[in-house]
């Protein structure tokens, strides 16, 4: 989809047991979202990584593509078997898994979605979430490899009807992850095998550099590594973890933040401040620096640049999740799953804590591609009741809220942070105005509750609010009320607003 001057629209999938819709996303002009597409009966939807192809299973053999600028159907595959299936970066190729019969049969293939003929297909013994997709892309779909026996493959992504184009070989392969922006270098985890400990190696995919490895970092006691690769290629995060603590600290076991550069400038640890698991760490889009949240309850959270400095401190509570919006600008730093659900919104270009409010229950969590909208939902089956969706405004302010019999799925159709324009006016719009006072949209007394604490713990608005306002400002403040969703008791008196900040 070509670029425009304008803005994009923002969309929202969601997905529960009669199919999928697309709702056209904030900012809603009655406070409710439009559908964009009716339900299509499915039992999975999954966006390419670039928002321009939609992949839906529609039937136990069935796959569809549809063209996200259209939203029409552009191409339909019949897989018999079918156990997976995934979108390239770019949505050029679909990859499906079946089950197989025989060693003999070519169970994984690579189809085009252009022609819907199969480009490439192999055998796989068995999938699993460390295995799939078993053939991996970079963002720009440049560069492409996969895993073998002691080896990883990489392949023509021009013309893959030429195979294997070399070989990168690796003793012990269990785990790759390829850079994706740009694909230039791929990271390997081989196991702790025979008193020889586990490591993490980086190679360059260049096939003229690819004889010794660029960095490396060896680690006993690992049952298994995540790895995080920021925008640009150049540092890589390792989270190890072991399903045994010898400290008998944590019942989940030890995890440790490794980082390695792939000019050899660090490889190391990093150094938390509080010991304890470590929860959740995420890049930044600029990948010049990342946020941790770590340490035994109360967790602390920590953002590092990428000398492994640190640079801002977000205090502690009962936190698990981070997550920056795709601008860089702000951070929400949340406790989900077996949390209650707090959450703490950060303006780090200002190093300042802009809101506090909760989203009990919620099960994921998703900025806007635009940075401007936070979502989160409970989804089944991990929960079966309170299903529903909560959009919060980058400050905290709850905008909107819907709740479900049963959702299966909630997610933003990725759209390049590029294509939005920064956030920094809407924000001097939005303190002139002091929409800040109001309470946002929503729905019931639960999320009339979540605005006043937020509202209540954002200082300019306490300042605002405790400002003398003759009898005709009331008449506007109440109008403005009525305009941003609020009903007129929500006009509060000032001893009602000290008693408010007193509580």
């Amino acid at each position: 989809m070509a670029a425009t001057n304008s803005s994009p629209s923002l969309d929202i999938l969601v997905r529960g047991p009669e199919g999928f819709s697309l709702w056209n996303g904030p900012p809603f002009s009655n406070g409710q979202p439009s559908i964009k597409v009716e339900t299509v009966a499915c039992s999975n939807a999954k966006y390419s990584d670039d928002g321009s192809r939609l992949m839906v299973t529609k039937s136990g053999s069935t796959v569809s593509i549809y063209d996200c600028g259209t939203t029409k159907e552009i191409r339909s595959f019949e897989v018999p078997n079918i156990l997976a299936a995934a979108l390239s970066p770019r949505g050029t190729y679909l990859q499906t898994f079946q089950k197989a019969s025989t060693p003999q049969e070519k169970n994984v293939v690579l189809w085009s979605i252009e022609t819907g003929d199969p480009v490439y297909q192999q055998f796989q013994k068995n999938m699993t979430k460390t295995t799939w997709p078993s053939i991996r892309f970079c963002s720009d779909e440049s560069v492409a490899c996969r895993m073998a026996t002691n080896e990883i493959q990489f392949f023509n992504c021009v013309d893959f009807s030429k195979g294997i184009t070399n070989r990168l070989r690796v003793p012990g392969v269990a785990a790759v992850e390829l850079s994706k922006d740009p694909g230039s270098h791929v990271a390997v985890y081989v196991p702790e095998s025979k008193g020889v400990p586990a490591s993490v190696q980086i190679y360059s995919c260049a096939k003229d550099s690819q004889s010794q490895p660029l960095a490396r970092r060896s680690f006993f006691r690992c049952s298994s590594v995540q790895l995080s690769w920021n925008r640009g290629s150049t540092g890589l995060l390792i989270l190890v973890q072991s399903d045994v603590d010898k400290t008998n600290q944590s019942y989940y076991g030890e995890s440790k933040l490794n980082y390695l550069t792939t000019d050899g400038s660090h490889e190391g640890l990093v150094p938390l401040r509080k010991e304890g698991p470590v929860h959740d760490v995420q890049w930044s889009c600029t990948g010049s620096e990342f946020a941790v949240v770590y340490g035994v309850m109360p967790a602390k959270a920590t953002v590092f640049d990428k000398k492994c400095n640190p640079l801002l401190e977000l205090g502690t509570g009962p936190y698990n999740t981070i997550r920056w919006n795709p601008k860089g600008r702000f951070l929400c730093l949340a406790g989900f799953g077996n949390l209650p659900g707090h959450m703490v919104f950060w303006d780090y270009a200002e190093k300042k804590q802009l809101a506090s409010t909760k989203a009990e229950w919620s099960v994921t969590s998703e900025w806007s591609p635009d940075g401007r909208y936070f979502m989160t939902a409970t989804t089944a089956p991990r929960l079966q009741i309170d299903n529903g969706i909560k959009i919060f405004l980058y400050n905290g302010s709850l905008y909107f809220e819907k709740m479900f019999e049963k959702l299966y799925q909630a997610e933003w159709k990725p759209v390049s942070p590029d294509r939005f324009g920064e956030i920094a006016e809407l924000i001097k719009s939005v303190e002139s105005l002091k929409v800040i006072e109001t309470k946002p949209q929503g729905q019931g007394s639960k999320s009339t509750q979540a605005s006043t604490k937020t509202t209540s713990s954002n200082p300019p608005a306490q300042k605002a609010a405790g400002a003398y306002r003759p009898p005709h400002a009331k008449q506007a403040a109440l109008a403005q009320a009525e305009l941003f969703g609020e009903s007129q008791a929500e006009g509060l008196s000032k001893n009602a607003l000290r008693n408010k900040k007193e509580k």
